[in-house]
C-alpha cells in the first residue's frame, strides 16, 4: 500500500480496475453474539428474517426473497464481534485470480471449504486494515419466500444489502476496494484546498453501494445494511418494535438520506450490532455514471430530513476478528466529520 493517501482528485481521476476475476455483490455477515436466544428474538421474532438453519451454537438466516442459504450467520461467542464480511463472486474460476491480486495488495488469504452450512470452497481475506474478509461462489439455493406474503413477518426485509465501515484511513480503504473493481457512486468530503473525503460509497451490482467508508476509529463494522422494498415497511418495522416494548433497539431515524436517497432507520441488536432497514435504492449501472459530491458541510447529506444522528451513531460500531480470533486494534482517524463542517454550502 502506499505510504502516503491519495489525494481525492486522484482517486476519483482513477478508473475502477478491470481486474481477472468479478466480485458481484456484498452477500452475507457472520456475527458473533453473547446471547443466541435473545438474537433470535430480534432478528426472527421481530425483525422477521427466515431460518435456514440453527443449532446450539448458530442460526443461519436470509431475508425474503433471497435463494442462497444465508445472508446473516449468527454465531455464538462470549463477546461480540464481526466473524466474516462476505462477497460473492460471478463464478468459481475468479477466486484464484483473485487470491492473486489479494496477495499483491498486502492481503492474507487463506482457503477454506465448508467452513459455514450451506457453502462450498471459500477465500478468507484479512486486509491491510484490518477487515475481515470472505469471498464464494457456491452455496446452497433455497426456495424464494419472495410471494409468500400470507406468512411474511417484519418489514418484511427482502435481502442483504451492503457494509458500512468505520475506517480512519478512508482514502487508502477507497483506492483498496477500487483495485478490486469498485466504483464511487457517491461521497462526503471538505471543503476548501486540502479536501479529505469523510465518506465514500463503492459499488459492484447497479445500485448504490456494497461497500460504504465512514471515517472514524476503524477498523469496524459501522452497520449491515437489509434492503425492505418500500419506506412504508420502515415505518411498519418500528410500529412492531414499539408494539413488542423493543423501541430501545431504535437508534436514529426514521429518515432519508441525502447520499444514497436511502429512507432508513437504524436499529441496535441485543449485542449493540447496528442494522439500517434501507429502501429507495437507484440504478448506478450506466458506465458513464459520474461520483455526486456531497460537501460535508451541506446538513442534507447525512439526514435529508430527520432528527441529527447522535453522536453513538458516529462513534460505536462493531469490533472484528483477527485471523487468530483475537480483535483487531482500532486507530482512530485524524478527522471528524462532526467538526469538519463550515460555513461554506457545496
Amino acid at each position: 500500500m502506499s505510504t502516503s493517501s491519495p489525494t481525492v482528485a486522484e482517486l476519483l481521476a482513477r478508473e475502477p480496475a478491470a481486474p481477472a476475476f468479478d466480485v458481484m455483490r456484498a452477500a452475507y455477515v457472520e456475527l458473533m453474539v453473547t446471547d443466541l436466544a435473545a438474537s433470535r428474538r430480534f432478528y426472527v421474532d421481530l425483525l422477521g428474517l427466515v431460518v435456514t438453519r440453527e443449532d446450539d451454537d448458530a442460526i443461519y438466516l436470509r431475508g425474503w426473497e433471497e435463494r442462497l442459504h444465508h445472508s446473516i450467520v449468527l454465531r455464538r461467542a462470549e463477546a461480540p464481534a464481526v466473524g466474516r464480511l462476505g462477497f460473492r463472486v460471478r463464478a468459481e474460476k475468479d477466486l484464484t485470480p483473485l487470491a492473486e491480486t489479494l496477495a499483491q495488495l498486502g492481503t492474507t488469504t487463506a482457503w477454506v471449504d465448508k467452513d459455514l452450512h450451506g457453502m462450498g470452497r471459500a477465500l478468507r481475506a484479512w486486509d491491510p486494515f484490518g477487515y475481515p474478509l470472505e469471498f464464494f461462489y457456491a452455496m446452497e439455493q433455497v426456495p424464494t419466500q419472495l410471494q409468500r406474503f400470507d406468512i411474511q413477518r417484519g418489514a418484511p426485509i427482502m435481502r442483504f444489502d451492503h457494509f458500512n465501515l468505520h475506517s480512519a484511513q478512508v482514502e487508502d480503504a477507497f483506492g483498496f476496494w477500487q483495485q478490486l473493481g469498485f466504483r464511487c457512486t457517491e461521497y462526503i468530503s471538505t471543503d476548501g484546498p486540502d479536501e479529505r473525503i469523510a465518506g465514500g460509497w463503492l459499488t459492484r451490482k447497479p445500485g448504490v453501494h456494497d461497500v460504504a467508508l465512514t471515517l472514524g476509529r476503524g477498523p469496524r463494522l459501522h452497520h449491515l445494511g437489509l434492503y425492505v422494498a418500500e419506506p412504508a415497511g420502515v415505518l411498519r418495522a418500528c410500529d412492531q418494535l414499539a408494539a413488542a416494548e423493543y423501541s430501545h433497539a431504535i437508534e436514529r431515524g426514521p429518515g432519508r438520506h441525502g447520499v444514497s436517497n436511502a429512507f432508513f432507520v437504524y436499529l441496535r441488536d441485543p449485542d449493540g450490532h447496528r442494522v439500517e432497514l434501507y429502501a429507495c435504492d437507484y440504478y448506478t449501472g450506466d458506465p458513464d455514471l459520474q461520483p455526486l459530491r456531497w460537501s460535508v458541510s451541506d446538513p442534507r447529506c447525512r439526514s435529508f430530513w430527520g432528527t441529527r444522528a447522535p453522536d453513538s451513531w458516529y462513534e460505536e460500531s462493531s469490533e472484528l476478528l483477527a485471523a487468530d480470533g483475537s480483535i483487531v486494534p482500532t486507530f482512530e482517524a485524524n478527522l471528524d466529520e462532526r467538526r469538519a463542517r463550515t460555513e461554506v454550502m457545496a
